[in-house]
């Protein structure tokens, strides 16, 4: 039986709400302390960098860069283009647009917490690729987590709920490794990376929330 899409915006919004609490709670234990690492933070990040070869240094190098520059935002407006296939020209510009315009958006808040937070880095001796600014939440990490989430949803939009279960598993670990390589190369703590996760969570299951409330997915798409 197909679940209504009022309950379903409820279930998203419910969700947003949860992750929105989490996130706070994790955001006042970190300034709290100033920004000082908890012993989990301290903990993995030793590991880390006594966990080095230099091949996977390399592979974590390559998979990081892929949550910053113009790459994010380019996946952003291709999900609004194939979320839109079937509404014409027209459509699709304007839902890449609101696509690329909830990425933006959700990054223009993310600096807020970003500089009111403002979290010291981890060492800087124990980098292995650049970083800049304030530490939590992880921008890479949080960026990385939005894109795969928009990604997801244009699959939602576009094709079979087979192939969308094979692609939702593919942007979810393609998310989380991009955050993982930010505590292996040096320059977050782990409580960085989890406030990016939780932080992207809650935009988009705001996001589905309305989405789902004021467009269902078409019943062509889901019965194929």
């Amino acid at each position: 039986m197909r679940v209504p899409a009022t309950s379903r915006a409820t279930r998203w919004g419910l969700a947003a709400v949860l992750c929105a609490g989490l996130f706070a709670v994790l955001t006042v234990l970190v300034a709290a302390r100033h920004g000082s690492p908890y012993a989990v933070d301290e903990g993995v990040h030793h590991w880390s960098v006594r966990h080095r070869p230099a091949v996977a240094v390399a592979l974590a190098r390559g998979v990081t860069a892929t949550g910053t520059g113009p790459f994010p935002y380019l996946c952003a407006v291709t999900a609004g283009l194939v979320a839109g296939w079937g509404r014409g020209a027209r459509g699709r510009l304007l839902t890449a647009a609101g696509a690329l315009g909830f990425l933006v958006l959700a990054q223009g808040v993310r600096y807020a917490v970003l500089n009111g937070v403002a979290r010291p880095r981890p060492p800087v001796a124990e980098w292995e690729t650049h970083a800049s600014g304030f530490s939590f939440p992880s921008g890479h990490t949080a960026t990385s987590a939005l894109v795969a989430g928009l990604l997801a949803w244009a699959v939602w939009r576009a094709a079979s709920p087979a192939a969308a279960r094979l692609w939702w598993a593919l942007f979810a670990c393609w998310a989380v490794a991009v955050g993982l390589t930010r505590v292996y190369l040096g320059v977050h703590w782990p409580t960085d990376v989890l406030g990016g996760w939780l932080y992207a969570l809650t935009w988009l299951a705001g996001a589905m929330a309305v989405v789902v409330g004021i467009e269902p997915r078409p019943e062509a798409t889901s019965g194929r």
